[in-house]
Order: C-alpha cells, then structure tokens, then sequence
C-alpha cells in the first residue's frame, strides 16, 4: 500500500477550534487490513463506554463502513463519510430488511477528524459501546461482522453510487484485550509446516505429521507462535492442533505425513495425546503475556510434537497443494511461569447427537468438580490461572460460552461469543485473568441452528458434524490436559423407542435389537428414522441435558486421573453469570419533547433522504 504523503495531507479540523484527538497521536491498539489489496486499513481503540475508529482508504471519494449481524447488507448499523471540497463529512444510516440504506435519526457516530491527499482518504469517528439506539448494534467482546465498501467519488445526491466491487466483509472481534507483550529482539524462531501435501477431494481431511523441536541447551520459552497459511488457502486450512509427543520416539518418524485417524496411520501418533497450542481460521498470531511462555528444553517438555492440520474443502476442489504451518518464537529469556492448555467441552463421539430442524438446540460439556479437584488438589492447589479461550464448534454452531461455577455459584463469564463465525476463530485474551480452585466446575455450553438440516447431526470430526469445545490457556502447567463430559447413549435412545440393544458389540455404531421397527439397524440410522419435530426436539434436549455423563479427565500422554471414567449428574448450579449491558433510558422528558417537535420536520425529511445502496453482500 503506497503510504500517504502527510506534508501535502490537508488537515481539517472539526472540533469547533480545537484540536481533535487525531492531533494528539493518540495509539490505536488495534488494527486490521479489511480488503486483500490492501487498500482498506481499519484502526480502533476503545475504552469502558466508547470506540474509536480511523479508516484509511485509498481513494478520494466516499468510504463506508458498518456492522452487520450476518455479514449482508440486511439491518445492518452503516456509516458514510469523507472529504469534499477540504470539508469532512460523516453520516449514520441503517439498513432494512430489503437491504435499504436510511438515513437513522440518531446521528449516533461522532467525526473526530477527516483528511485526505492525492491517494487517501482519511477518516476518525466515534461511537458509544452501547448507543440505546435499535438502528445501531451495541459492541460487545462477541464476534462482529464488518461490512466496508469505497468508491472514487464522493456521496453526491440523492445518495452515494453504487461501489461496485470495491466491498467486502471481515469478522473481527473489536473488544479482544490484546496481549501487552512484545517479542523479545533475541528469540530464534523455528517452523513446522507441511511439505507439499496433496488435499484430498473430499470435504473434510485431518493430515497429521510429527516434527522435532530444536534441541537447546538448557531451557527456553516459546513466546510467540504465528500462523503461515500458503496464500489462497485461507479458507482452506480450517484449524490446526499441535500436540507434545513422547520424548521417545526416534527421528524417523518425521519422514513423512499421514492421514490423522486412519485405520493405517502410524502407531506413533497414539502417544500424541496433550494439547500444547490451537489455532483456528481468521485467527492472527499469539503473543504470550510477559510473566508466560511454552516451555521447552526440560525433560518433562516437548521433544516430538504432532501437527494436526484440519483442512475443508467443502467444493470439493481438485489439485490443491498445500504447505502450511507455524512459526514459533522461543527465547532463553525465561518468564516466571510455564503455560499449558486445557481441553473441556464435550468429548468429541457420535454419543453427542442433535435433532434436525431445530433453531436453537444446546449442548453443555461440562469440566467437573471431580477432576478439576483431584488434579488441582495434588498439582497446584493453590489454583491455576486461564489468561485466554478458544471456543470451537462448527457450521451449526450459533453461539457459546464458558462458565464458571464455585461452590454451585455461578461466576462472570470465563468467556463466550454470541455471535460466533465458524471463518474465525482464535483466542481471546481475558481482560483479568481467572483463578479456577479446588472444587470449581466449568460447563462449555454450545447453541446450535439445525432448521436447514433433514438429518441428525453428529459429533465428530467433520464440518458437517459438531463440536462443543473450549481450550484454557493458563498457567502455572499442571497435569491435566482434557477435562471433559459425554450423555450416557441408553436414555437418549430410549427417548425414540429403544429397548433392547445387541449385547455383542462387534461393529460401530452399535447394532440395535428391538422393538422392530429399529431391529439391525445401527443407533444412528434409528435416530434419522425418528419422525423429528421441533416439539419433540425440544424435549430431547431437555432431557440431554439432565442425563447422567461419563467424565473424561486426562493426563499428559495416556494416563488419566481416577476422575475418568465416573458417571455423575450434572450439578445444580444458579444462574448468575450473563454479561451486563449499560441500561438505556429511552424515555427522558427531554428526549420525548424533542422528538415530538421535530417530528414533523423529520417525517418531511425522512422521505426525501431514502437512498438504496445496492450493496450486494
């Protein structure tokens, strides 16, 4: 992007004789590059009540920007600015149903400043988090759709043209704290990347590969970890895994690459189990916080690690040629504490099962009391401490959460997403870090839409199946890596008809005995059988989430803490924990005398100002 000449910028002030912030130089902690051309820069900071945001566009004329509940024009939050003839100008519109531009009586977004020179357009603004305003979207730490569009020339009248195909979409997440951390100029740094793989033509792979860290000295922090996805398979590569190995394994097992869970992949992969880093689409790097890094170097560290890379190819494309991976920044600097990941959700199996049809269906994995306890009370009992999540599921997944829960007392959130975009996923860093004790329990819990889905939808590995998961990145590392939870399958089936199951099992899935109608066939085709409704699917997902659950709480490697296996109840919990927003006040006297004055002038001007965008997104 060519880099706009600030000798020839025309300044233009728009504060009444004062200096704007933009003045000040005041840091933008954030920033992203919306277009890939590069020609769309978005900055922002934010504070407890407000946002600000700087757009740098090259181009002279109008830029737009907005916020997008699906990522289309529809009821979409939109603002429209610019500079013409030296003078900056700002709009706020909002969009209807039929994708039509309105000019919103609340003219809710401040312009701070407005520039432009040869190539660039230069725009500050600002808004409240949470305006009162039903034509804005309040911001929150969800997931945001970003809509953006430019054009050559300015707004003009009636209405801004039609941008063409200068437009697009970006999600981003506006209030993700970022890590204050900043690389250290002495790490080396080290790459494990696929050579050359061969995508199959299939919509879902899991290609796995095991690599050698560098051996060192004495011991060093990983500090930083990037992704490098070959360019144009951004939408490819979907999310990646890498897990710590055994330390025994011998150098011929880095040769080549192989399909992850296939009946013939090598036996070395088994001894894979720990989860040391996750990273998934539309995420960015990360950066570790200061006082925290990924050990390496020790005997109990990682030797051999296992790169899991999930690719999706949904359209089936042939001749894909893929050579993504990590860049990993290490360091013998060391910082205070080792970090570790924890897995918790609902243990990935087909025993986690939603109905069709459905548009709103939740699933709850829970971490319980009886393995947090036993692994805290023996390793750290004076707790751990998560600084980030990464919460995942796939297409039909609509919003999660991570609770925490202490004596059956509901804490604030651990994390959540209501918005969640299965195109990007990546860690979000905690404003404070969260302690977990002795005897605290978290539940992830998953809402799924299923209305456009004829058949049961499964948990398991492909996009098209489901996943419930969080990972805790946290410190100091304890001896726990999966903290899990799965319904018993006898109620479930029962609940379609189910009486008697074959006692032999001898294939998977199992085979089903009576009543007739479900006699040979397995449980899973006896489940799409069921005449599904939503009533019915309601009350299935009732009784799901009352269920007794098994408990899957592993160590590193393969062992397991004595938590694993147990059967509990889902615990009792009270309800405490949803985020707060700021209370508005819709109905001051001032506000309401205001309106009704205007409201003549505004109907008058209200049907003059209608522009349609023809912003096809």
């Amino acid at each position: 992007m060519m880099i706009p000449n600030f000798v020839s910028i025309l300044f233009v002030i728009v504060t009444s004789g004062l200096c704007p912030s933009f003045c000040s130089r005041e840091v933008f902690r954030h920033s992203a590059v919306l277009d890939e051309h590069g020609k769309y820069h978005l900055k922002w900071r934010y504070d407890e009540k407000t946002i600000t945001f700087e757009t740098v566009v090259e181009t002279k004329g109008y830029v737009g920007f907005g916020l997008s509940p699906t990522g289309g024009m529809a009821f979409s939050d939109i603002v429209i600015g610019g500079v013409e003839k030296g003078q900056p100008y700002l709009q706020d519109y909002f969009t209807d149903m039929n994708r039509e531009v309105l000019r919103d009586y609340h003219q809710n977004y401040r312009l701070e400043y407005g520039m432009e020179n040869s190539t660039h357009t230069i725009l500050g603004f600002s808004r409240d988090l949470n305006t009162c305003d039903i034509n804005d979207k309040t911001i929150t730490e969800s997931t945001i759709r970003v809509i953006w569009a430019y054009h050559p020339e300015d707004f003009g009248h009636p209405g801004p043209m039609y941008h063409g195909l200068n437009r697009g979409r970006k999600s981003l997440r506006l209030l993700n704290p970022k890590s204050h951390t900043v690389t250290h100029s002495g790490a080396a740094f080290f790459d494990i990347r696929h050579n050359n793989v061969p995508v199959p033509v299939k919509d879902t792979t899991y290609w796995c590969k095991i690599f050698k860290i560098p051996e060192v000295d004495r011991k060093h922090h990983i500090i930083k970890i990037e992704p490098l996805i070959q360019k144009g398979h951004e939408n490819v590569v979907h999310h990646i895994l890498v897990y710590q190995c055994d330390s025994h394994l011998n150098d011929s097992e880095l040769e080549l690459g192989h399909e992850c869970f296939h009946p013939n992949m090598p036996d070395s992969y088994f001894t894979c189990e720990s989860v040391i880093f996750a990273w998934a689409i539309g995420g960015e790097a990360f950066t570790y916080p200061s006082h925290v890094g990924v050990s390496i170097g020790t005997s109990l560290d990682p030797l051999y690690v296992l790169m899991e890379m999930h690719y999706d190819n949904p359209t089936y494309q042939a001749d894909l040629i893929d050579s993504s991976g990590l860049r990993l920044f290490y360091t013998p600097v060391l910082r205070e504490y080792d970090a570790g990941v924890i897995e918790t959700g609902v243990w990935v199996s087909l025993y986690h099962m939603i109905p069709p049809s459905l548009p709103e269906y939740i699933s709850e994995g829970h971490c319980t009391t009886e393995c947090l306890q036993e692994a805290l009370e023996l390793e750290m009992p004076s707790g751990i401490h998560v600084f980030a999540v990464l919460l995942h599921s796939h297409l039909a997944g609509q919003s999660l959460k991570t609770r925490h829960f202490r004596n059956g007392d509901e804490q604030q959130l651990l994390a959540y997403d209501d918005a969640y975009d299965f195109n990007f996923q990546e860690f979000q860093y905690l404003k404070e870090e969260r302690t977990l004790l002795p005897g605290d329990n978290l539940v992830t819990e998953c809402k799924y839409n299923t209305k456009d889905r004829k058949n049961m939808t499964w948990g398991g590995l492909s996009t098209r199946d489901e996943m419930c998961l969080s990972y805790l990145l946290y410190y100091p590392r304890i001896n726990l890596t999966r903290c899990e939870s799965l319904p018993q399958i006898r109620k479930q089936l029962t609940f379609i008809g189910v009486k008697e199951m074959y006692t032999t099992v001898t294939t998977w899935p199992f085979i089903i005995k009576s009543p007739k109608k479900y006699n040979n066939l397995t449980f899973t085709e006896a489940m799409d059988k069921f005449s599904w409704s939503e009533k019915k699917g309601n009350a299935f997902n009732d009784l799901v989430r009352q269920l007794p659950m098994n408990v899957r709480c592993s160590k590193h490697g393969q062992e397991r803490w004595s938590a694993h296996g147990l059967i509990v109840s889902p615990p009792k919990v009270k309800q405490t924990g949803e985020p707060q927003l700021a209370t508005c006040n819709r109905a001051s006297p001032l506000h309401l005398s205001s309106v009704l004055l205007l409201f003549p002038v505004i109907c008058a001007a209200y049907s003059t100002i209608r522009i349609r965008w023809l912003m096809c997104l």
